[in-house]
């Protein structure tokens, strides 16, 4: 009752509909602020909170008359106040794309619902840190995924108009089977991409290190977090070195494979937990690969909370199309190999964003209904 008499529409209507425009641009401008540290702080684990805001050069604390959204950016030259240090575009970008995301909110379903309007600006806020730490990091941390799911049931049963439902019931019936819908299909696409792209071959350049850490597997370039390459019990690592180094042993011109469990060395075997790390000398590795990472499952299903299983399907096949033409285009432009790693979040996310502004017709014209 509270929230629909927040909403009511007469009470927003005393206003200019303009009045309101420059209200969720301000709010927008606000949000994105916050997103700049959700996106600097998630992949590192660090808190939301605390710190405040401080120059990432000199550590001064910013106070609130030089931290203001958009303005203060532009104000100083992207420059810190204290030091002069140079803060990065981003800030001014995703501030700025934040205040538009969430004024075409306002104007496109302003008209009918101030709540279906600012809903709408809080789910593409999740898409649009999704998308840049993704895109980053290869990661989609389970605050946005997970946390997307619990914010997407419960925006479905304040605003029923998110599914296009009557009651706040029906909504949730549709909440519960986008979310069931979107995180099994991905789900669905990992294991069968598993089944039949399930190896890939990095070649290396001779005599590189490779260390296998607690978590992750560290290349020279990037790390690759055991939880995505050895999804599944039987995925293995296999490659041949030219020396393995260990806490107190050392082989050389060996076969190595590596599980979730154990560590196999030529003949001697080790459970994985009891290793501290060790190293490799190798020119070549062979990974399970993944076509899809566990992220972009629960990303899905946080997608099918907020917008029901018909945006699924119409963001499944769009992402998928998309991916496939940007891909390529890499590829053919040598910006891209095919054996280089793509996030596939951005392109969930751009599909999801689509949906919230033009989704349902394109559907029903792409199924020819």
């Amino acid at each position: 009752m509270l929230a629909a008499d927040l909403f009511d529409a007469q009470s927003w209507g005393l206003l200019p509909f303009h009045f309101w425009s420059v209200v969720f641009f301000c709010l927008g401008a606000i949000v994105g602020s916050f997103l700049n540290v959700c996106i600097h702080r998630l992949p590192r684990d660090e808190s939301l909170l605390r710190p405040g805001s401080h120059c990432p050069h000199c550590g001064r604390a910013i106070p609130w008359r030089l931290n203001l959204p958009i303005v203060s950016w532009l104000g100083l030259r992207g420059r810190c106040a204290f030091c002069g240090g140079a803060i990065t575009v981003r800030y001014f970008v995703v501030e700025m794309l934040t205040a538009l995301l969430f004024l075409a909110c306002w104007l496109a379903f302003g008209h009918d619902s101030a709540a279906l309007a600012l809903v709408n600006g809080v789910a593409l806020s999740g898409l649009l840190v999704a998308t840049l730490i993704d895109w980053e990091h290869f990661i989609i941390p389970d605050q946005i995924t997970i946390g997307g799911v619990a914010a997407g049931v419960l925006a479905s049963f304040l605003v029923p108009a998110l599914h296009r439902a009557g009651t706040p019931v029906e909504a949730l019936q549709r909440s519960f089977l986008g979310a069931v819908v979107g995180g099994g299909l991905i789900y669905s696409v990992v294991r069968l991409g598993k089944l039949l792209f399930g190896r890939h071959a990095v070649v290396l350049a001779p005599g590189t290190t490779v260390y296998f850490a607690e978590a992750s597997l560290v290349l020279p370039d990037h790390e690759l977090p055991y939880e995505e390459v050895l999804y599944r019990r039987h995925d293995t690592i296999r490659l041949t070195a030219h020396t393995v180094e260990m806490a107190d042993r050392c082989y050389r011109d060996v076969a190595v494979a590596v599980t979730r469990e154990r560590v196999t060395v030529g003949t001697d075997e080790f459970a994985f937990g009891e290793l501290a790390g060790f190293e490799v000398v190798t020119d070549r590795l062979v990974l399970p690969r993944e076509v899809m990472g566990q992220g972009d499952v629960k990303f899905m299903a946080a997608i099918g909370a907020f917008f029901g299983w018909e945006a699924v399907v119409f963001i499944l096949m769009a992402s998928a199309l998309v991916g496939s033409v940007v891909g390529l285009t890499l590829i053919a432009l040598r910006r891209h190999t095919r054996s280089a790693p793509m996030p596939y979040g951005p392109f969930i996310a751009g599909a999801a964003a689509l949906w919230v502004f033009a989704g349902p017709p394109i559907l029903h014209w792409w199924l020819g209904r």
